[in-house]
This record gives C-alpha cells, sequence and structure tokens, in this order.
C-alpha cells in the first residue's frame, strides 16, 4: 500500500482515535486535528499502539474557522506533504427540544459539523484534483436519515454532509479524487457512554445487532473507502449501524 498523508479532524475523539490508530496501521502518515488541551488521551494511544511521531503528528486549530484551517492545511503540507485523505471528523452536540433551542445552540452545531466540512476541504482538493488522487471520507449519522428528538441542529448538520458528498463526488470523480459518507450509529465513545445507563439500555434495545458499535468498526470503514479498493465508490453513503435503520 501506498503511503499517504491523512487528516483527521476531530482526530482526539473517540471515532477520530480509532481512524488515525487504522490509517497509521496501513501505512499511513496521519495527522489529527485537535484543539489544544484535548490531545493528552490521544498521545497516549499512539504511544500504547506503538505508533509514535514517525506515523502520526497533531495540528491544532478550530476547524470553524476557515482562514486557521487554510494555515493548518499549508503546514501539514510543508511538513508532511500534501493532504491526500480527508476524513472529515470534527463534531459535537448540544442537544434540546426545538422550542428551547437557542441560536447558539443551533450555530455552535452547524459551524463544528457542517461548516468545518467546507473549510478544510476546500483547502485540500486543489491539491487532490492537481495530483490526480484523494479520498474524502465523512462522517455523518444516522440520525441524519431518521432523525432524532432532540437533535434538529445536529441531524439537520449530518444531513447536509449528505448532500455535501453526494455533489463534490459528481465534481471530482473523474480527476481521481472520491468523496463518501459513513453514517455510524450509536458508537461506544465517551459521549455514548455519558449518557444515563437506563437511557442508554433503552438504546441498544433498539439496535437489531444488540449492542453499540466499536469505535474500531468505523475505522475499518473509512479504511476501505480511503484505500485503493474503493477507487469506483464514490457518492455513497455506508451505514455502520447495526441495523438500526435500513435504507437503500
Amino acid at each position: 500500500m501506498q503511503r499517504r498523508v491523512a487528516l483527521v479532524t476531530g482526530g482526539v475523539g473517540g471515532i477520530g482515535t480509532a481512524v488515525c490508530k487504522r490509517l497509521a496501521a496501513d501505512g499511513h502518515f496521519v495527522v489529527a486535528n485537535a484543539i489544544p488541551g484535548t490531545e493528552e488521551r490521544w498521545r497516549e494511544a499512539m504511544a500504547a499502539a506503538g505508533l509514535n511521531g514517525d506515523r502520526t503528528a497533531l495540528a491544532f486549530g478550530d476547524v470553524t474557522d476557515f482562514e486557521a484551517m487554510g494555515e493548518m492545511v499549508a503546514a501539514i503540507a510543508r511538513d508532511h506533504g500534501p493532504v491526500e485523505i480527508l476524513v472529515n471528523c470534527a463534531g459535537i452536540t448540544r442537544d434540546v427540544t426545538f422550542r428551547k433551542m437557542t441560536l447558539e445552540q443551533w450555530r455552535s452545531v452547524l459551524a463544528t459539523n457542517l461548516d468545518s466540512v467546507f473549510n478544510v476541504t476546500r483547502h485540500v482538493i486543489e491539491a487532490m484534483i492537481e495530483r490526480g488522487w484523494g479520498r474524502i471520507v465523512n462522517i455523518s449519522s444516522v440520525n441524519a436519515v431518521r432523525g432524532q428528538f432532540g437533535q434538529t441542529n445536529y441531524a439537520a448538520a449530518k444531513a447536509g454532509i449528505l448532500g455535501f458528498t453526494k455533489s463534490l463526488a459528481q465534481e471530482v470523480v473523474k480527476k481521481g479524487v472520491t468523496v463518501n459518507a459513513i453514517s455510524p450509529g450509536y458508537v461506544q465513545t465517551d459521549m455514548v457512554m455519558a449518557i444515563r445507563e437506563d437511557v442508554r439500555r433503552q438504546i441498544v434495545e433498539q439496535i437489531p445487532a444488540g449492542r453499540l458499535a466499536m469505535p474500531e468498526e468505523v475505522a475499518d470503514a473509512v479504511a476501505f473507502l480511503a484505500s485503493e479498493k474503493a477507487a469506483y465508490i464514490t457518492g455513497t453513503n455506508l451505514a455502520v449501524n447495526g441495523g438500526l435503520h435500513m435504507y437503500a
């Protein structure tokens, strides 16, 4: 497998860390985007996996800031090479029913979950086109498709990612760049495990597989879509939800 430079936004979160580990294990050089002060557990996870500085790196910056992302991508290209694999994984939740939702709760989720996809992708796409090769994998959500009580902001942002994915895929496929999405269901991350146990149990009871997904299972899907084997797959949305929601 050819070594590529991969950038994972939200790379220090539960899914992001698993994606970093998997892509690095596949032989790529992986850069995890993070906000300063959030990276310690990521460093520990990389060290435990034997993925030291010659395989991974951190890049700090706010994904909601277009100019900052341009500076970050330029620094990565200067220090490690142009980004050839981009995994847009940054995301937050601000769950509340719509009637109680504030403008700040709406805007913060849209900015982090959807605007970030534009802010980072816009700065890597030209180099991918020029090189004739690129992989973009956007992390959406099962709730983008089925909706979720108390998540109008989150579901709207994640649904926007699906429209973005399908549209950009059509624009760049002839240039050797594929653009795909993955829609995980409920994954065993700190965010999900922080849900009250009785509520979490009710969620699991709705999943035909009878359990939460492991972050590594999402990472495996990312690794496939980022590989040479997925060269003829673009504009798709891969569901990784244990049968929680099934769609064509």
